[in-house]
């Protein structure tokens, strides 16, 4: 690896980690399904963050990328996120996928895929589409097993099952 690409890791692995505290809390202290999102500059000001909040605000597009960029927006007023990164613990969805498209954000990096509705390579593969007139760079599994874990613990207690590795 080079000494370029041990920062970017690095700089990748400390915007997923906040990302993966942002899903801890959705669990924590919503009990929502537990997925972060931070959306960062391309000087690694935080721009906007959030997490799911589906199910607390009873709105089916609360997903934590949409709580992010409409928190980007709001601040930086505009929908426009140029130049940013989008840092996010589960592969988006179609919906993410899109609103990641229309507002511009310049590079998604994501933990854990999706096999039931991932849109970035999974499933769907929807921002390598020619056809859209802006495109994002993908960079997926930064440190996708804690990720993976955290979703796989909560829906198994959402089962009455023991967390793996109990």
């Amino acid at each position: 690896m080079s000494l370029g690409e041990d920062v970017q890791q690095a700089r990748d692995e400390h915007w997923m980690r906040h990302a993966l505290a942002l899903a801890e809390r959705a669990e924590r202290d919503f009990d929502e399904i537990p997925v972060g999102a931070v959306l960062v500059s391309a000087d690694d000001t935080v721009l906007g963050e959030g997490w799911n909040l589906n199910i607390a605000e009873h709105d089916p597009s609360a997903h934590a990328e949409i709580v992010a960029l409409r928190q980007a927006g709001r601040r930086l007023g505009n929908h426009r996120l140029v130049g940013s990164r989008l840092y996010v613990t589960l592969e988006p969805c179609a919906m993410c996928a899109m609103a990641v498209v229309h507002a511009r954000v310049a590079e998604l990096i994501y933990a854990a895929t999706d096999p039931k509705t991932g849109a970035c390579g999974s499933v769907f593969d929807l921002l390598a589409d020619p056809r859209h007139n802006h495109r994002v760079q993908v960079r997926s599994g930064v440190l996708a097993a804690a990720a993976s874990t955290r979703l796989t613990n909560y829906f198994r207690a959402k089962r009455g099952k023991p967390p793996l590795g109990a």
